[in-house]
Order: C-alpha cells, then sequence, then structure tokens
C-alpha cells in the first residue's frame, strides 16, 4: 500500500495516474453538450448504493470508469454557457493548476513551519485586496472557507468590539435582502436571530438608508447597543449594491461598525468599467471577498479584510504545540493567529497563479463582459411581454417571472413558474434558479459565464415559456 503513498520514488505513479484523471475531466468538457443530463435522484442513488466502499478496485482505471457513471457523467457543469443559476462561476485555467499544485504539495496555513512561502504568498495577496477596496495601512486579513465563515468572523469582531457585557442588547442591522449568513453569525454568536433588524429597500432592493437611520434611532432611545451594520455589495438575488458611502456616514454619526459583505460585488475591485458601483467600501471596517464568486477562482477562495489589523486579536487562541506566545516576539507569522480555522488549505496559490498569468485586468475584463450580458438580457426581458423582469441590472443578476396572457391568478402562475424551472433542471438544457420577490416566485439568471451570449438567454426564455405553458395548458384540461 505505500507505492500509493505522494513521494520521491511514486512521482512516476503520480504524474500517470493525476493525468489519467485529467485526461477524463478534458475529454468530458470537451464533449458536454447540455450543464446536466437531467439524472433523478432515485436514478442516481442506487448506482452509489451499491459500491461496496469496503472492496477497493486497486486500479485507477477501473475507479475513474466508475467515476464516469456515479459522478463525472451527471456533474453539473458551470462552464456550460447556459448553467445561468446560481453564483457558481466558470474557472480559469492558471486557477486549476495552482489547485493541483497545492492538492500535492498539501501546506497547512495555519502556522508558518508549516507553509513558509506559502504564508507569505497568502499575506501578499490580503494586502494587495485590502489596497484594491483601500482600507488603509493598517488592514490585514486571512483567507477563509466562504463568504458564510467571513461574515461570521467580521460579526464576532464587532461583538467583541462593541465592549458591552449584556450580549442581549446587541444588535445587528442588514437590508432585508441581506444573505441569510448575517441571522446565522447572530445565532451562532449567541445573539439569536431576532438580534437581527431587517432594514427595508427601495424598488432598486438597496438599502434604504432613511430607514437605517431611524432604526439606529430607535436603537439607541431603546437603551440597546448598534453592533454593526452589514451593508451587501451584490446581494444573492438581486445583485444590488447598497448605497455604502451614505451607510458609512450613518456607521461614523453613531459609533457603529461597518461591515460590507461583498461576496458576489468584489469582482468589481478588479473591473475596468464599474469600480465606481462600490465607492465607499473603503470606508468599511470588515469586507467580505468571495473570489469563487467573480474572480472566476475554484472553490473555496474567499477573504475577511479588516481596517484595523488588531482586530483580529479577538479571533487569536495560542496553544503551546501550535502558536506559543512567544512566536508573536518572535516574529514568526502564524496565520492561524487571525483565523477561525486551524488546518486550512493554501487557497490563495489558485488566485496567485491567476493574478501572475492573467493579471487583475483579465479578470476584470471578464467581469466586465458579464455584468455588460446582464444588460442585453435586462433588454431582452423587458422588450418580451411574456415576461416581468423585477429591477435593472447592477452586476450580473436578473430576475424575472413568466407572465401568460390568459392568466390572471397569481398563485397559478406561481406554480406555473415553479413547473418550468423543474422541468427546465429535468431536461438538462439548461439550468436556472429561483426565488421569491415579496410573496411570489420568480426566476433567476445569474450570469457569470462570459462564454453566455444573448442567443443563450433568449433560447432559455423560450424553453421557460415553453414549459409554463404546458403545464398551463395542462392545469386547464385538468380542470376541464
Amino acid at each position: 500500500m505505500r507505492s500509493h503513498l505522494l513521494n520521491d520514488t511514486t512521482a512516476e505513479h503520480y504524474r500517470r495516474s493525476v493525468t489519467e484523471g485529467i485526461e477524463r475531466v478534458a475529454a468530458k468538457l470537451a464533449t458536454t453538450s447540455r450543464p446536466f443530463t437531467g439524472v433523478t435522484v432515485d436514478a442516481l442513488s442506487p448506482r452509489i448504493e451499491e459500491i461496496d466502499l469496503d472492496e477497493p478496485l486497486h486500479d485507477t482505471a477501473a475507479v475513474l470508469d466508475e467515476l464516469e457513471d456515479v459522478y463525472l457523467r451527471d456533474a453539473i457543469y458551470f462552464h456550460h454557457p447556459r448553467y445561468l443559476a446560481h453564483l457558481n462561476c466558470p474557472v480559469v485555467i492558471p486557477a486549476v493548476v495552482g489547485e493541483a499544485v497545492l492538492s500535492a504539495v498539501n501546506s497547512s496555513l495555519d502556522t508558518w513551519d508549516q507553509s513558509a512561502g506559502g504564508t507569505l504568498i497568502e499575506r501578499k495577496l490580503i494586502d494587495w485586496t485590502t489596497a484594491r477596496i483601500g482600507l488603509g495601512e493598517n488592514a490585514d486579513g486571512v483567507f477563509t472557507s466562504g463568504g458564510t465563515q467571513s461574515n461570521l468572523q467580521a460579526l464576532l469582531l464587532a461583538r467583541e468590539e462593541a465592549k458591552t457585557e449584556t450580549a442581549a442588547k446587541l444588535r445587528i442591522f442588514a437590508s432585508e435582502v441581506s444573505h441569510f449568513s448575517v441571522k446565522k453569525s447572530a445565532q451562532l454568536l449567541g445573539l439569536g436571530q431576532d438580534a437581527v433588524v431587517s432594514v427595508p429597500v427601495g424598488t432598486d432592493k438597496r438599502m434604504q438608508t432613511v430607514a437605517l437611520a431611524r432604526e439606529l434611532e430607535r436603537c439607541k432611545q431603546d437603551g440597546l447597543v448598534p453592533m454593526a451594520v452589514v451593508a451587501t455589495a451584490g446581494t444573492t438575488d438581486f445583485g444590488s449594491i447598497d448605497p455604502l458611502p451614505e451607510i458609512a456616514e450613518l456607521c461614523e454619526q453613531y459609533g457603529v461598525w461597518m461591515h460590507v459583505d461583498a461576496a458576489y460585488g468584489c469582482g468589481l475591485l478588479a473591473s475596468i468599467k464599474y469600480r465606481g458601483r462600490i465607492d465607499g467600501i473603503e470606508r468599511a471596517d470588515s469586507v467580505t471577498v468571495d473570489y469563487h464568486k467573480s474572480f472566476f477562482q475554484p472553490v473555496s477562495s474567499s477573504a475577511v479584510l479588516v481596517r484595523d489589523a488588531s482586530t483580529l486579536r479577538h479571533a487569536t487562541y495560542h496553544a503551546e504545540y501550535l502558536n506559543p506566545r512567544r512566536m508573536v516576539q518572535e516574529r514568526i507569522p502564524n496565520q492561524v493567529d487571525k483565523s477561525l480555522q486551524t488546518t486550512r488549505r493554501f487557497d490563495a496559490l489558485k488566485l496567485w497563479m491567476t493574478l501572475r498569468v492573467m493579471g487583475a485586468d483579465g479578470i476584470g475584463q471578464l467581469f466586465d463582459e458579464v455584468c455588460d450580458l446582464a444588460v442585453e438580457g435586462w433588454q431582452l426581458l423587458a422588450a418580451d411581454p411574456r415576461f416581468d423582469v423585477v429591477v435593472e441590472p447592477t452586476l450580473s443578476t436578473l430576475v424575472f417571472r413568466y407572465i401568460p396572457a390568459a392568466v390572471t391568478d397569481p398563485a397559478e402562475i406561481d406554480r406555473a413558474n415553479l413547473y418550468a424551472r423543474k422541468a427546465l433542471f429535468a431536461s438538462g438544457d439548461a439550468v436556472v434558479a429561483g426565488t421569491k420577490v415579496g410573496s411570489r416566485h420568480y426566476l433567476k439568471f445569474t450570469l457569470l459565464n462570459p462564454e453566455t451570449t444573448t442567443d443563450d438567454m433568449a433560447a432559455v426564455l423560450d424553453l421557460i415559456a415553453g414549459h409554463a405553458e404546458q403545464y398551463l395548458g395542462e392545469s386547464l384540461d385538468r380542470a376541464s
């Protein structure tokens, strides 16, 4: 069994095995004609259930054949131009090369004696990102597993900086369309979901600062403690960006921690055309970025950034076997001192490879293309009487629903849209997302693939309309 350990004696075995795997994936990518096969849970589950994990195949090629059957054939391929659902981007090749390197070397980014150069590369990328944001010379941060963890850590720091002994009095303010992780973080931090004050948004799905000011004042008058305001730069449902400069003014006025959840909108940090849409982010106390959403990186590749590096001390714990206090005096850079995680992948390498091969402008150009595509999609939907589109895009998201000419019952229209999404997914021809606007069901295009075209969007809209019309026709037949 030692022949499977990666070391100096098995380098050739490693090369052959990885090459076999890469060839399978490359062949699949080259021949994929749909984003999904439409396989059902009931069809796929038995194939996986019948595999006996205690009976290995002892052959890489045989295992790859099996993997084709249980995974590769039916995987959902985000690189396909008609995958239009969630915040999953196609990935760039330099980042995938980085993934291959980091997996094989297997550095752990918690301590210097496990990562050396990896530690310095991550720190360099944190400095690069904080400079792009404009957080100042005292800024710092750390890579995380994703936006949920970044938001949790930012709110942990905000809780500690609020300096109150009565946690029950703490309040977090976030728009009614902010990410669910804000409430989840409040729960995990012992504050409870009721500690999150939901601030209304306007028709543009941006936080109403008048309402925020009112809630902050009410909080103060009620003897409560405003702990943090979470401004969103790219809401999950609408891609809307809260008015960051105005929110920053209110945070300064009330002495409140300002956190910007830019998990989606961080792509604008590299944008050539649209960077101004996140002006005001430089005034934040903390920022969440997900490079694996809008920097075309493989999952996971994310970070939490802070204006004041000293606030990261609230996540620090010294263990004698790992990062004893004396290492701080010895100026040994241990990233675990800043992180909620201990063992942590060298995910920063993927972004490093991307920047060194493509440059920031290369990333920004790709993100600008999907923002431009969203404008074209908006125009397409606005001109099509079959559809109602909610809001003009700020980033690359479109929320809409099919509106049949002959049906006026909103509940029936809801069912038609739900059916259309499900039928489209089952066909494998395209994948779109769904959400609710108010109490009504809507569909969603999340455009993160520069290879998607207006023709692709038009074709998917026709498919949606066709499925909805089929449902409504069958519904009428059942009713008659």
